[in-house]
């Protein structure tokens, strides 16, 4: 046997695992150097197999690929979902004790989703899931579903998500100003974004809070919220001479609850409402996480199912509404949309992004594109009314549940 084939063979097959990885991880940017070294190294290896092994040392140099390309991409994808959280976490220099200047700091938190590509949150979400043992994509397919997330932004552009939020904490910031309330002060943190919440109250502490109120811009009790809520609970702001307090999700806001029908109301038109189909999509996990965070599925639901009972109220027809799912669970957006036209004969079909907070990469193009599935005429009219964002009515239901803590302590 060739040494040096099979040593050349076994170098080359071990990088083409590494390049593949980075191929599907790395900054939109670098993509297309990396596709080129994995092209690169592909041809190289068949050139190998080619000139250098025939008969019965064939299959074993192709075993050996296989092997050695296997190893090097598993040695990276385990790298690659190693990475620690870059985010900075500022240093806390109150002295323990201190009883602070006596003002309120609202900690606004939510979600998050970059602007740009970053993998870092989904990152984070793996590693919270083998943690907490629930089953989800397996290891070696992880970084394809990283990839999947590339391809949205390459396709959306960008996501609003963050830049939303910021306008939505201005608008809350605004509305307790017009109250009069001079002292409180206000601080955005992101579940997967910058800041993160522990940075947030960090900082509300150096600046003297006495009182932290976390403001939970989600709408259910999910490993999304309890993993933000351990980050805040780390930092011991009582230990600081401070004391935490929780909002808690959105799910059973009838404030917010009523935005759903006033915006309706301002888009469908002169269309009768007997001949409206409305369509309530939910995020949706798989059924294996339900046994971990059944209050997601459950309090996603009984929220959708409250706005649908306005509806019906409010003079639509209950056959021409409905609740949908984005993923993991049925009925999916297609089905439901096409039975609203054939079978309810409707004129007009809006439908919503109901659990998301403020624009991202589901609400600009993943319910969009589901819902664009369903075989109707071109004719009928699909209107998206988004997610919640910066409306006035969604403001006023976080305010609601800051006011509450407020009217507590005060």
């Amino acid at each position: 046997m060739n040494i040096v084939n099979w040593v050349l063979l076994a170098v080359l097959s071990f990088l083409l695992g590494v390049t593949l990885l980075k191929y599907l991880t790395v900054h939109p940017l670098q993509m297309s150097l990396y596709l080129v070294f994995t092209c690169v190294l592909a041809f190289a290896i068949l050139v190998v197999l080619a000139k250098g092994f025939a008969n019965r040392q064939l299959p074993l140099a192709l075993l050996l690929t296989v092997v050695l390309f296997l190893a090097g991409y598993a040695i990276m994808t385990q790298a690659f979902l190693s990475r620690e959280d870059p985010r900075p976490v500022p240093q806390l220099t109150r002295a323990k004790g201190d009883p602070g200047d006596g003002h309120i700091a609202i900690i606004y938190f939510t979600h998050g989703e970059p602007e740009a590509y970053d993998p870092i949150g989904w990152i984070n979400q793996f590693k919270e899931f083998d943690e907490q043992g629930i089953s989800f994509i397996p290891f070696l397919i992880r970084p394809y579903f990283v990839y999947q997330l590339r391809n949205k932004y390459l396709e959306v552009g960008t996501s609003h998500h963050r830049q939303v939020h910021h306008e939505m904490l201005k608008s809350l910031e605004q509305q307790f100003r017009a109250e009069g309330d001079t002292t409180t002060k206000f601080y955005i943190s992101f579940l997967d974004d910058n800041p993160r919440p522990d940075a947030a109250v960090i900082q509300a502490l150096n600046e003297g809070a006495s009182h932290i109120i976390l403001s939970e811009v989600f709408l259910t009790i999910s490993n999304h919220t309890a993993e933000g809520e351990e980050l805040v609970e780390a930092v011991n702001v009582e230990e600081y001479g401070a004391t935490l307090h929780k909002t808690g999700p959105l799910w059973d806001s009838k404030i917010l609850q009523s935005m759903f029908i006033s915006r309706a109301a301002e888009n469908i038109g002169d269309t009768d409402k007997a001949n409206v189909g409305v369509l309530l999509v939910g995020h949706g996990q798989p059924d294996e996480w339900d046994v971990e965070w059944p209050t997601e599925t459950e309090q996603e639901l009984k929220f959708r199912e409250d706005i649908l009972n306005l509806f019906e109220k409010d003079g639509y027809c209950r056959e021409n509404l409905s609740l949908a799912w984005m993923e993991f669970k049925e009925p999916k957006p297609a089905p439901k949309v096409e039975q609203f036209w054939q079978e309810n004969g409707v004129e007009k079909i809006i439908f919503y992004a109901a659990a998301i907070s403020a624009d991202s990469i589901h609400s600009q193009s993943d319910i969009p594109e589901l819902v664009h599935q369903a075989n109707v005429s071109d004719e009928l009219p699909l209107v998206n009314l988004g997610a919640w964002n910066n409306d006035p009515v969604v403001i006023q239901a976080i305010k609601e549940k800051i006011d509450r803590i407020i009217d507590e302590l005060r």
